[in-house]
């Protein structure tokens, strides 16, 4: 089975509507960040929400690590999966599920170095899937995603092979690396941004194409 794809950085709903008319699992949209491309506001997020059908998730990005503030900003948004981008505190996994039953919770891990195979397996007991990214959180300025930077698929293969749970990967995926990253990984999904847009606008040609290079038609 080809992985699923999931189009980060939906900034309309016409944007939306192609990426699901091409075949898309999921679609991204990215709430406030201290970096990285595709900010939009939560009246749009949650306008955007409302139009994407199931069984096509709709992943609302945060870079909030209270859960107070995690389960607000949901409610905003109305979406029925919460990417948590950052390091989250003690208790929010919990605390989330209590507020929101129903909502998926997919947590970031930002492939760094071997370090990051114990993280995702420790976060991997309280969350739904986790997604493996090239960001650094530790800068003064914190990259939580949209680096277009390729991490170490190798730990990416251990992370999927040692958590348990369904694993998206992001991180510079193209058209030309995809078969290899699919080969090597063996991911449930895949998460893309840049690389199938043109001026920053989705492209339908480009995303055709990523599409048929992940066996997708």
């Amino acid at each position: 089975m080809p992985p699923r794809i999931k189009i980060c950085c939906i900034s309309s709903r016409e944007e939306a509507s192609l990426a699901i008319a091409c075949g898309a699992s999921a679609l991204g949209l990215v709430a406030a960040m201290p970096s990285g491309p595709g900010v939009i506001g939560e009246e749009l997020i949650a306008e955007i929400a409302g139009t994407i059908p199931p069984p096509i998730a709709s992943f609302l990005l945060t870079s909030e690590t209270r859960a107070g503030a995690i389960i607000a900003q949901q409610r905003r948004c109305r979406t029925n999966t919460i990417q948590l981008c950052d390091e989250v505190e003690a208790g929010t996994y919990a605390a989330l599920r209590e507020a929101l039953p129903g909502i998926s919770l997919v947590q970031v891990i930002h492939v760094t170095g071997p370090e990051s195979i114990s993280q995702a397996k420790e976060v991997a007991k309280y969350v739904d899937a986790i997604l493996l990214d090239s960001g650094n959180p530790s800068l003064e300025i914190k990259e939580l995603g949209g680096t277009g930077r390729v991490h170490d698929w190798v730990l990416s293969q251990i992370i999927r092979e040692e958590c348990g749970v369904p694993l998206f990967l992001a991180g510079g995926l193209n058209v030309e690396n995809v078969a290899r990253a699919i080969t090597t990984v063996q991911p449930f999904g895949l998460d893309l941004c840049s690389s199938v847009r043109s001026e920053g606008r989705l492209d339908p040609r480009k995303l055709r194409a990523f599409m048929e290079a992940c066996g997708i038609s």
